[in-house]
């Protein structure tokens, strides 16, 4: 049976994290940032989880993690 492809594009943006769960980065945080209060802003930065209802399909997207 041949290797697996990783998906590019999932693999940019989700990181598997120690503990097997996956880390992504919050939307709604690149452009139109005059409306958004400052708050708003910092907590986009920070990195959020995937549920664990998503989890199988993230894991099929990025076999080799």
């Amino acid at each position: 049976m041949p290797k697996m492809k990783t998906n590019r594009g999932a693999a940019k943006r989700f990181k598997t994290t120690g503990s097997g769960k996956f880390a992504r980065s919050k939307a709604y945080g690149n452009h139109i940032l005059t409306k958004k209060s400052t708050k708003r802003k910092r907590n986009l930065r920070k990195s959020g989880l995937v549920h664990e209802t998503n989890h199988k399909q993230i894991a099929r997207l990025i076999p080799y993690r």
